[in-house]
């Protein structure tokens, strides 16, 4: 069983930026994709970034991309995701999560994946 624990979320103004961190534990996959979600109330969860181990496969939502960007470090197990140019609508909760990598499968499926932080909250306001 593997644990995620997120940081890195809080509050901050429109424009303004942060970077979230997610440290793996426990089992560990050889070889797995790691993800950003995030999940509003009311709302469905939604794939932000993912990332294949071997940094080669890469997404990032359409609603993201220019402004956020998904990193990994293998040796150390973690994945992060730096969000610059900050939207009110980017307010959510973020949630990373881990999957075994697998044959076949896009790195911009959203399904399949067995470990998830407990999130962190991340709001934009003045």
């Amino acid at each position: 069983q593997a644990q995620l624990v997120e940081s890195g979320g809080g509050l901050v103004q429109p424009g303004e930026s942060l970077r979230l961190s997610c440290t793996a534990s426990g089992r560990i996959f050889s070889k797995s994709d790691k993800a950003w979600f995030r999940q509003a109330p009311g709302k469905e969860r939604e794939l932000v970034a993912a990332l294949r181990w071997n940094g080669e496969d890469i997404y990032h939502a359409d609603s993201v991309k220019g402004r956020f960007n998904i990193a990994r470090d293998n040796v150390k197990n973690e994945v992060y995701l730096q969000m610059n140019s900050l939207k009110r609508e980017d307010k959510d909760v973020y949630y990373c999560a881990e999957r075994r990598t697998a044959f076949r499968t896009r790195i911009s499926d959203a399904d399949g994946y067995e470990y998830w932080g407990q999130g962190t909250q991340v709001t934009v306001s003045y």
